[in-house]
């Protein structure tokens, strides 16, 4: 079927309380899935929480012990791939029968990572994309991922891909995950000014995709989650200042009316003009040669 119906959850986390968010999450997903969806997205850091107006007692030259203390609980509600928390989320998945795209905090030894996580409707881990630039402050408690996690899943909806929050103003990866053929563009976010709703039109109408966005909503973000088609135009959304869920039906036959007039990687390219090389292998610290 060209079409479907997908959401986007609006929703808080449940600050230092992972099984709890994850618990939250599960229910969540249960709701869309009444509502028909078979694609639901979570916001950034659903999983883990988003630390937002939190220092970790740095300043530059220093760290204070309070400041540890507070990164040591945020590392201890993180996720590991593979782990507990994360089959967990794939259980919800599965009773639900959707995919699923959820943003958490990844733990890796000693490193955390803005993560986008995806599973499909039996459960099943497909793979994650980290977030290659962590913004401002940002850069102080999360590390940044590398080529080799940015993937785009081939599903019966779609092909569906992630760009977490300002990734989305990096232009080249925007053009990577074009590239790739995305047409579900997922784009968990903290953003909740004016200016996002704009910006995912933006990307909606340079890819010719549907862009999927949603944000955390309490005290300290308003939200902004929204649903826009591959001409620009605004499905459902933008909601403000409370929590909910926004379905819309999307259907792939747009995509390639869209691309008629516009295929940024196609016939409205100039690669003897302009070329972009992605370098998508993994890039650890230590490699071991084989003898």
């Amino acid at each position: 079927m060209s079409k479907n119906v997908v959401a986007v959850v609006q929703a808080a986390a449940i600050e230092h309380e992972r099984n709890r968010t994850i618990a939250k999450l599960a229910d969540l997903t249960a709701d869309a899935a009444r509502r028909r969806a078979k694609l639901v997205l979570f916001p950034e850091a659903f999983i883990g929480g988003y630390p937002r107006g939190m220092d970790f007692g740095a300043v530059v030259g220093s760290r204070t012990e309070k400041g540890r203390d507070d990164f040591e609980r945020y590392w201890d509600n993180a996720v590991d791939i593979p782990g507990k928390a994360l089959d967990a989320i794939g259980k919800a998945a599965r009773k639900s029968k959707v995919y699923l795209v959820a943003g958490v905090i990844e733990r890796d030894r000693g490193t955390l990572y803005c993560t986008a996580v995806f599973f499909a409707p039996d459960g099943k881990y497909l793979g994650k994309h980290r977030k290659l630039m962590p913004t401002a402050s940002e850069r102080l408690i999360w590390g940044f991922g590398d080529g080799s996690t940015l993937p785009v899943f081939d599903t019966p909806l779609g092909r569906v891909g992630a760009v977490i929050c300002w990734e989305n103003y990096m232009p080249l990866l925007r053009t990577a995950m074009y590239g790739k053929g995305v047409e579900i563009w997922c784009a968990p976010t903290a953003d909740g000014r004016d200016t996002w709703l704009p910006s995912m039109q933006h990307v909606a109408i340079e890819g010719r995709c549907f862009v999927l966005s949603c944000n955390q909503v309490n005290d300290r973000t308003r939200g902004g989650s929204c649903i826009i088609s591959p001409f620009g135009k605004v499905l459902a959304g933008p909601l403000w200042d409370e929590e909910g869920i926004l379905t819309a039906e999307v259907d792939r036959r747009e995509i390639a009316r869209g691309k008629f007039d516009l295929d940024v990687v196609g016939h409205y390219a100039r690669p003897d003009v302009f070329q972009l090389i992605v370098d998508e292998t993994a890039k650890p610290a230590v490699r071991r040669k084989e003898k």
